[in-house]
């Protein structure tokens, strides 16, 4: 009898679920957007990857769950981090990968893996929208655009403006003021996607710079994004065919190999790849932090509790 196994990634914007059989193979995968973490979207998410994959809720044999809304996830045993499913998703799509950039809907990280998939040191930004799905919703509705055209736009841009800020709450300002201007939407377009790869860059250097880079996340669908991260980079940028699925497809993958095996439910507040709580004082958590960011273009973002992998 064929297994299948679940992963669900309830993030900030979107729900993701993928259904794997016992080789890891994907048999159904589904995005679904929402307005913010909720439990309907995540029900909407798994029905859809179970009417893909041909089965029914009483067919899967386990559940792993990731994202922000992790623990919103009923019937799970697991729980992981987002750092370990993306890491783990992405090497499984992109195997070598070194280096995984992932932008979501209000977070991006940095997270250099080793050759088995593993993760040697991550970075992370969740904290404020700078460089995020989120700030990119705000220059497509500043220079009212649609959010799929942005990036087409931004590939036509040839002047290179200055742009101050990379806080969300005011680059809308200093956009409209840009266009008060006159100047042309697909200058502002690219600057401020040549600004936000300038910021990204300042999390990769959290954690080096390594090669081969792959960028995962609803904005590596944005193909000016891609570009001007890669120059930035000075390196090639790979996207997977579907990049916001990484960190489900992880959590199926872990799904599956916590089914070979008896694990015990992940504790109350914590997740089964840490030895930290969920919400660790944030004045004694290891790691790199954001707390100096002043919301300048240049400015450098971190943050993340340490993970401790369990080699088992």
């Amino acid at each position: 009898m064929t297994g299948h196994h679940l992963g669900v990634d309830l993030g900030s914007t979107t729900a993701k679920a993928v259904i794997v059989d016992d080789h890891g193979a994907m048999l159904g995968t589904s995005v679904v957007q929402m307005g913010a973490v909720s439990r309907q979207g995540m029900q909407r998410a798994v029905d859809r990857a179970l009417a893909q994959a041909g089965i029914g809720e009483a067919e899967v044999s386990g559940t792993v769950s990731t994202g922000y809304g992790r623990k919103l996830v009923p019937g799970v045993r697991r729980t992981f981090t987002e750092i370990t499913c993306h890491a783990r998703g992405t090497a499984a799509l992109c195997p070598g990968v070194k280096l995984i950039i992932d932008i979501g809907g209000q977070d991006s990280k940095a997270i250099t893996v080793d050759e088995s998939g593993l993760v040697n040191d991550f970075a992370m930004n969740d904290r404020c929208a700078s460089g995020t799905g989120r700030f990119y919703e705000v220059l497509a509705r500043a220079l009212e655009c649609d959010l799929g055209d942005l990036g087409d736009l931004a590939r036509q841009g040839t002047a290179d403006l200055e742009v101050s800020s990379m806080c969300a709450t005011f680059a809308e300002t200093e956009i409209v003021s840009m266009l008060a201007q006159g100047l042309p939407t697909p200058d502002i377009a690219a600057s401020v996607h040549r600004a936000i790869a300038g910021r990204t860059l300042a999390l990769v250097a959290q954690v080096g710079r390594h090669a081969p880079v792959v960028m995962t996340g609803g904005v590596a669908r944005n193909p000016a994004a891609v570009e001007f991260l890669a120059s930035a980079l000075q390196l090639e940028v790979q996207v997977p065919e579907h990049p916001q699925i990484t960190g489900a497809y992880g959590a199926a993958l872990l799904a599956l190999e916590s089914a070979s095996r008896p694990v015990d439910p992940t504790p109350p507040g914590q997740d089964a790849d840490t030895e930290v709580a969920l919400f660790p004082d944030a004045h004694s958590a290891a790691g790199h932090s954001c707390a100096g960011c002043d919301g300048t273009a240049g400015g450098a973002v971190h943050l993340g509790a340490s993970i401790s992998i369990r080699r088992t």
